[in-house]
C-alpha cells in the first residue's frame, strides 16, 4: 500500500471513530463537529508519523554500505590496536625489569 493511500484510510477510519465518539459523547452539534474534527485531525497527524518511521526504517536498510571500505578501516584500527599493545607490553616489561632492580637494589643494600 502507497503511503498516500494509508493516509488516506486511516484519516477516513479517523472520521468514523470521530463521529461515534461525537455521537456517543456530544449533547449538540457542536460537539459532534468539534469531537469528529479533532478526533479526524489526530488520525490524520498520527497517519503521517506512521509513513514517516515507515519510509526510515525502509530506507534506511535500502542504501549501499560499503562493506570493502568498512573492512580496511577495521583492519587499520586491529594494526593500530595491536601496535599499541605491543608497545603497552614493552612499557610493562621495562617497568617489571626496573622493580626486579630496585628491589635487588633494597635486598643488597646499595643506594643510589
Amino acid at each position: 500500500m502507497l503511503g498516500e493511500n494509508f493516509v488516506y484510510f486511516f484519516t477516513v477510519q479517523g472520521f468514523f471513530v470521530g463521529i461515534i465518539f461525537g455521537v456517543l459523547k456530544s449533547f449538540n452539534a457542536e460537539g459532534l463537529l468539534v469531537y469528529t474534527f479533532f478526533i479526524t485531525i489526530f488520525f490524520y497527524l498520527f497517519s503521517h508519523v506512521i509513513i514517516a518511521m515507515y519510509y526510515r526504517t525502509i530506507t534506511g536498510k535500502a542504501y549501499f554500505f560499503p562493506k570493502d571500505r568498512h573492512e580496511q578501516d577495521l583492519d587499520l584500527f586491529v594494526k593500530e590496536i595491536n601496535k599499541r599493545e605491543k608497545m603497552i607490553d614493552s612499557a610493562c616489561k621495562i617497568t617489571d625489569v626496573a622493580i626486579n632492580l630496585n628491589s635487588n637494589d633494597k635486598a643488597t643494600g646499595v643506594k643510589a
